[in-house]
């Protein structure tokens, strides 16, 4: 598991790097504005549409049904099974693309009210949206056979595609004077991106023997299996989508920039999230929907036991600093160019009450992943239902009574992922599916002493090489010298205790 996590993670961390360089020359281009909230909008549709129908339902109910055909011997089966899915995936992608290109405008309405009243912002937020939205349907093939190869334990390809766009969206962003203004460049970045993904994952796919088939869709008992647990999949995903559409509306009522200070802080939130708490939960969901398909029921518990130790051991830090140097962060990545100070320290805000919520959010994955290995879509989707509903409450609480502004959206986020934790292991648990083993419970002290040892480290580093540096390259040196001494300071510590934490021959 270790390698196929270093697999994913590394070229996961290459797409966050590349996603960094894209956000910065946004951030250096559209500022926080009229054009930059117009656009995060826009892009909020091919995101949050792909949540719905891609990565988030493919995964739980595709996945372990391909995986266990494969682990017992039948890959044409699981080759037929995977035509057929994408056969009706495809139809209803059609359609949703042509319904969304018609109704776009009502649509906008929908999403952000406040844009309504500024027509120059409502009508160029209706265009980017156009053009970002059919990437959704570029990336159906990329999704599918993305998870085709991670069930025969190829992860690579999946984990790479995502920087495709990055990249196309750093090549329009350069050459925006080509375009009617920043907005439009970074819109057809996404476009262009779609279209360089769809061709990559065909070849990776081509590489491995793994095709989609385009046939006519088809009603068979199978079907009907995906369908059921695509449906409480698709219910839970679309319950994820609305609290960050919730966002968003409360968002487009607050001062101009908000939604964009929003993005950033999520895009800092995202880096840890997405190279390792995400990454685990990819290795880990094949890895135990085929140990449970060949009856190894201890087998898949205890590499969820590790999995869930090695995300609370990796993702504990980023957390701590996250809380302890929030303006640092975002001062040295973002207030460039366009983007202000001001701007940052809105971001700043957000960004520490998202660090009170990412352990639960990489722990989210692992800890569904005791139903989805067992083809069980219905109880995590109960879960984020209850969990959504708690998300939003808090969020207007926060917004409206305590005037918290966009911390407030951020720290219902945070608080929302906590709750659907805490469901889904009392799910578990009360039906004897989810185990907590010694491996994990041991790990836990050391894993927490390493993350105050991390964020004290942050907070000194840049309490003595900030002030070594003037102006704005102050916080760029803070920076540098938070990752120095956090990141020395919580290798010592993991070292130290490195016998109770499932490092494998490290402990050794």
């Amino acid at each position: 598991m270790f390698k196929r996590l270093v697999s994913v993670g590394g070229f996961t961390l290459l797409s966050r790097i590349t996603g960094f360089i894209r956000d910065t020359l946004l951030a250096w281009t559209l500022g926080a504005g009229v054009l930059s909230d117009a656009f995060f909008v826009a892009f909020l549709f091919p995101n949050y549409f792909r949540a719905i129908f891609g990565e988030g339902t493919i995964n739980p109910a595709f996945l372990p049904r391909y995986a266990a055909l494969h682990a017992k011997g039948e890959p044409e089966a699981a080759a037929r099974f995977a035509d057929k899915v994408f056969a009706w995936q495809l139809a209803a992608q059609v359609v949703l693309l042509g319904l969304a290109t018609v109704f776009m405008p009502w649509i906008i309405r929908v999403l952000a009210p406040g844009f309504a009243d500024n027509p120059q912002q409502f009508v160029l937020t209706v265009s980017l949206a156009r053009i970002t939205f059919p990437y959704l349907i570029m990336t159906l093939v990329a999704v599918q056979l993305s998870a085709m190869l991670n069930a025969i334990d190829k992860f690579w390809a999946g984990a790479f595609w995502s920087n495709l766009q990055n990249l196309a969206m750093i090549g329009t962003l350069v050459l925006w004077h080509w375009f009617p203004n920043a907005a439009y460049a970074a819109a057809w970045g996404v476009f262009i991106g779609g279209v360089a993904q769809l061709i990559f994952i065909l070849w990776a796919g081509a590489r491995e023997g793994l095709w989609l088939r385009i046939t006519w869709p088809r009603w068979t008992p199978e079907i009907k299996e995906f369908f059921i647990a695509f449906g409480a999949v698709t219910f839970g995903a679309a319950s994820v989508v609305v609290a960050p559409l919730i966002d968003t509306v409360l968002a487009s009522l607050l001062p101009i920039g908000s939604r964009t200070a929003l993005y950033y802080a999520d895009r800092i939130n995202q880096l840890p999230l997405g190279v390792l708490g995400i990454a685990l939960g990819t290795v880990l969901l094949p890895e135990m929907s085929a140990r449970i398909a060949k009856g190894d029921d201890a087998g898949s518990s205890a590499a969820q036991n590790r999995s869930a130790a090695m995300s609370l051991l990796l993702i504990l830090p980023f957390a701590a600093v996250f809380l302890v140097i929030p303006g640092t962060i975002m001062r040295a990545v973002f207030a460039h160019g366009a983007f202000n100070a001001d701007a940052a320290g809105l971001s700043a805000l957000a960004l520490m009450a998202y660090g009170v919520g990412l352990p639960a959010m990489a722990m989210v994955r692992i800890v569904a992943s005791t139903f989805y290995a067992r083809h069980d879509t219905l109880t995590p989707a109960r879960a984020t239902v209850i969990a959504i509903i708690s998300n939003i409450a808090l969020k207007v609480v926060f917004v409206w009574g305590l005037h918290l502004g966009v911390a407030g959206l951020a720290l219902g986020t945070a608080l929302g992922a906590w709750i659907n934790v805490g469901i889904l292991t009392w799910f578990g648990r009360s039906r004897a599916l989810l185990s907590i083993e010694t491996i994990f419970v041991k790990s836990l002290p050391p894993a927490f002493l390493a993350a105050v040892a991390a964020g004290v480290g942050a907070w000194i580093g840049v309490r003595l090489i900030a002030p070594m540096a003037a102006g704005p390259a102050s916080d760029v040196a803070g920076l540098i010298g938070a990752i120095v001494f956090g990141t020395c300071a919580y290798v010592v510590t993991v070292l130290l205790f490195r016998r109770a934490l499932p490092l494998g021959r490290l402990a050794r």
